[in-house]
């Protein structure tokens, strides 16, 4: 092997080796050594809605899901406890939205007690739970999965000990409301039958006219099962007596099918106007699933989610935790972090997104696919002015982008409706750019969603949450450079979104075309949502998707009419400005940061144009500064999915060390015992975010060049990594130690000129795995290369020459002599260090160099009139021989104080 398959192979295994294998490196798993509590919902603990709080399912049970469904696994060995959920159950809710509820529950009673060795975990790996103790000298085990090829949960439980199985299937349909006294027709009936070895749970939702159905199949080996039944022929229950072992299967469903008119439809009752049962397609689906072996379900389970999850391997040194998974975190928060959780929480996100978004299922929603309430808090919508964008911001970097397909399909169910909002939006706030051709305003989408109901833009969030929506097309197609896709659904998504944000601005006296009326997500002034023109959100989202769209035109060599519209608007929409604090300011009036709403807000809305944009890059780094100046403003300390937010924030940013402070906190104070994020409660776009956050730190690639380990925190001295891609679709592995790089590989999976930027890169040994041999590139500068890649071709980059990096100043400050002379005064710790020294002036992206090689501990600036300037940035940075510099730290003057 050469040199580096060996740097890899001495850190973990060879990039080469992880390739040939199906298993992943390490079992990443969460494990207990008690049974889930059992003390149900706590009913004076009440979560946002009004609803209980159940400890016991938010912060014990195990999470499994196929997309088909999602089962909360507790693991106990009294009674064992399954709450199922299915995305499409919704009933009414405070909303109007609808709210997703519990399908069913399902508890299998034992009647251990006083058991030994107890043991219960999730192995994300596979994607299985489990639970095993000893119970009268008897080994007893439990494996739970389910299956997205077949459908189903699968149950396996298992005696040592000949004909020591004994147990009872008593599954139950909660929230039960009568026909009669309930308004709305938010009504639930629901029936429970057993006959042969098939429990068959049934019923409706009335508010939505849902028909539901689940169907439990009961395989015992040895002894026997007898089916019983009340005396009206309900609460049916499977009694399974002194057998070996024993499969359980499971498969739910609804007559929800995804089409337009259940958005049209205006009337909740008649969305779902086919009375068709699932029956029959309950009944196919479990018939087919028994006539396998549980080794051929498991088997054909294991092939399908190993396609996925064993794409990327992240390691960070970490070691197979010895401790429970609640003592491993418990730790953690006091101070002692453990690398192996680290991975494990990133590797935790992907299993949550494969668990929970599937091809033809519906997408991930605001718990995923997990809820055990009547009515999910939030409803556990699709809410669009952050959460749903966070829950698929780690489907691209992570290897997963075929989870995406799912919201996709969604997004374009919901268009036709999304259309008619466009319409009526652009009716009242913007008549004069009314079109009266269909389609010809575009759609649109507000904050709230749900599998039957979508809102338009309003309130406390503006126009720009399509913009915000639709960089997940641009991504979908970056990433994976698919252009059927583009073609199909990525470019008429941007297009359409195009044509909409063309026409919700307003030429004002600068000739700037502002969003008018405006918002920042859920910013309030005295309990009032604030509503403006033109606020950085707005701004940002609409000069990404105008930006979007016009590379998408130029690719397909699209001549669409609304294209020349936007390449006219797009150098007036003025997106970026920066205010007294040296901050991104959220809103145009605002002078200093903190001037208009909440000081500590939990969105960061006026940054998106930071991430998940790309607006604000390297290329405008005063812009950056001041980014960082609003981000330490905002704190760190947050609701779960806005801590990841910030985290993915300061990745962006490119610093490393701030943005594991972030991850931190994110483990430390919104992590369950089950590592679900809460909110509180428990919400999964913070699980999502964390590990799309961890994946930016290893790995960027908005720049237009690929930069591996941009953010690499000093606490991850040493380690490697596998199968994050970067966009144009390359698959990037890297492994590193000391802090520095010390080999790369990148597979096209495409092909395509291929830029890479790192320290020093020009100067590394770059071959063709294939045969080791060295490959022609060119040297765009020292630390960027580009080089010509063909489909499935592997690029081998080692020996970069180490980089020693500069330290900044302590500290810079300003002192104004004049109205002429401003003086900058910092630390110079020899006589002989060099400074560089830049101003950036007013809303400027860019830094004006004004002295170069500076030495000593002072400098004095001059201009004509220093008022005349208005609001202006100085930066300093230390130079080092080799010319680089440190990063800048920054003073400001003119800033009104």
């Amino acid at each position: 092997m050469k040199k580096l398959a060996q740097s890899f192979l001495f850190a973990v295994i060879s990039i080469s080796s992880v390739a040939q294998t199906s298993k992943a490196l390490k079992n990443y798993q969460l494990w207990y050594d008690a049974p889930t509590p059992n003390r149900g919902a706590d009913n004076s603990k009440i979560q946002a809605g009004g609803y209980p709080f159940d400890a016991d399912w938010e912060n014990w049970s195990l999470p499994i899901g196929n997309g088909w469904m999602g089962a909360s696994i507790f693991g106990r060995n009294d009674t064992d406890r399954i709450q199922l959920t299915e995305n499409s159950l919704d009933n009414k809710s405070l909303y109007k939205l609808g709210g997703l509820t519990n399908f069913a529950e399902i508890y299998l009673d034992f009647n251990h007690s006083n058991s030994t060795n107890f043991k219960r975990g999730l192995s994300i790996s596979d994607a299985i739970a489990y639970t095993h103790y000893q119970h009268n000298g008897v080994n007893y085990s439990r494996e739970y999965f389910t299956s997205y090829p077949d459908k189903v949960l699968v149950i396996k439980a298992k005696a040592s000990a000949k004909g020591k199985l004994s147990f009872v299937v008593r599954p139950v349909i909660p929230y039960l409301k009568s026909v009669d006294t309930t308004p709305d027709n938010n009504y639930r009936t629901g029936t429970v039958s057993a006959k042969g070895n098939v429990i068959t749970l049934s019923g409706k939702m009335g508010y939505f006219n849902i028909i539901y159905e689940g169907q439990i199949k009961v395989m015992s080996f040895g002894g026997s099962q007898t089916a019983n039944n009340d005396e009206k022929g309900d609460n049916g229950k499977i009694e399974v007596a002194n057998a070996d072992s024993a499969i359980v299967l499971v498969a739910v469903g609804t007559n929800y099918k995804l089409d337009s008119k259940i958005f049209t439809e205006p009337v909740p009752s008649n969305k779902l106007n086919d009375n068709t049962s699932p029956h029959v397609m309950i009944t196919k689906i479990l018939e087919t699933a028994s006539k396998k072996s549980y080794t051929q379900l498991l088997q054909t389970h294991l092939n399908d989610y190993h396609t996925y999850f064993n794409r990327v391997n992240l390691n960070l040194g970490g070691v197979e935790a010895i401790m429970p998974t609640d003592k491993l975190l418990a730790a953690y928060k006091a101070g002692i972090h453990n690398p192996y959780l680290e991975e494990l929480y990133f590797q935790f996100g992907r299993y949550l997104l494969i668990s929970s978004s599937r091809p033809g299922c519906l997408p991930a929603n605001l718990q995923g696919i997990w809820s055990q309430y009547d009515v999910s808090p939030w409803t556990s919508g699709y809410w669009h002015n952050v959460n749903v964008q966070m829950n698929y911001w780690p489907a691209f970097n992570t290897n997963l982008a075929e989870m995406f397909t799912s919201y996709s399909d969604y997004n374009q169910a919901f268009r036709e409706e999304a259309n008619n909002l466009a319409t009526k939006y652009i009716a009242e706030n913007n008549p004069s750019s009314l079109s009266p051709l269909a389609g010809g305003n575009g759609w649109t989408i507000g904050t709230g969603a749900s599998p039957y109901i979508i809102f338009g833009p309003g309130g406390h969030s503006g126009p720009g949450t399509g913009g915000f929506t639709t960089k997940l097309f641009w991504d979908q197609y970056d990433f994976t450079r698919d252009i059927k896709v583009l073609k199909q659904v990525d470019y008429p998504a941007v297009l359409g979104m195009g044509k909409f944000l063309s026409k919700v601005t307003k030429l004002n006296p600068d000739g700037l075309l502002l969003a008018s009326p405006s918002a920042s997500p859920e910013q309030k002034v005295k309990g009032q949502n604030y509503t403006t023109v033109g606020c950085a959100f707005d701004q940002e989202m609409i000069y990404e998707n105008h930006n979007d769209l016009l590379k998408m035109a130029k690719i397909l060599n699209d001549k669409d009419a609304v294209i020349n519209t936007i390449e006219a608007q797009i150098g007036k929409l003025d997106p970026v400005q920066v205010g007294w604090s040296g901050q991104i300011k959220e809103y145009r009036e605002e002078n200093k940061y903190g001037d208009i709403g909440e000081y500590k807000h939990r969105h960061i809305s006026h940054l998106v144009g930071l991430y998940p944009g790309t607006l604000i890059n390297s290329n405008t780094p005063a812009w950056i500064d001041a980014a960082k100046v609003t981000l330490t403003e905002r704190g760190d300390f947050s609701k779960g999915w806005a801590i990841a937010h910030r985290l993915n924030l300061w990745a962006r940013a490119k610093e490393g060390d701030r943005a594991y402070s972030l991850f931190g906190n994110l483990l430390s104070t919104c992590t369950k015992d089950n590592l679900w994020d809460t909110h509180p409660p428990f919400q999964i776009d913070g699980n999502f975010g964390g590990t799309a956050g961890v994946a930016e730190m290893l790995l960027q690639s908005h720049e237009g060049y690929i930069a591996p380990l941009p953010a690499l925190p000093a606490a991850w001295k040493k380690g490697n990594y596998k199968g994050l891609v970067a966009r144009g679709n390359f698959e990037v592995a890297a492994s590193w130690d000391n802090g520095q790089a010390t080999a790369f590989e990148i597979k096209a999976k495409v092909g395509g000129v291929c830029y890479i930027y790192y320290p020093n890169i020009s100067k590394a040994i770059i071959t063709d795995a294939s045969d080791d041999k060295k490959l022609s590139f060119k040297k765009l500068n020292i630390d960027l290369i580009s080089l010509q890649t063909s489909k499935e071709e592997v690029v081998r980059i080692n020996n970069i020459p180490f980089i020693h990096k500069m330290t900044p100043p302590d500290t810079l400050l300003a002192k104004q002599l004049d109205d002429k002379t401003v003086e900058l005064s910092w630390g110079a710790l020899n006589k002989t260090d060099l400074y560089n020294i830049y101003i950036a002036k007013g809303n400027s992206p860019i830094y004006q160099m004004l002295a170069s090689n500076q030495k000593g501990e002072s400098y004095q600036f001059s201009a004509d009139n220093i008022y005349k300037l208005g609001r202006c940035t100085f930066k300093i940075t230390k130079v080092g021989k080799d010319g680089r510099e440190s990063v800048g730290k920054l003073v400001y003057i003119n800033n009104h104080n």
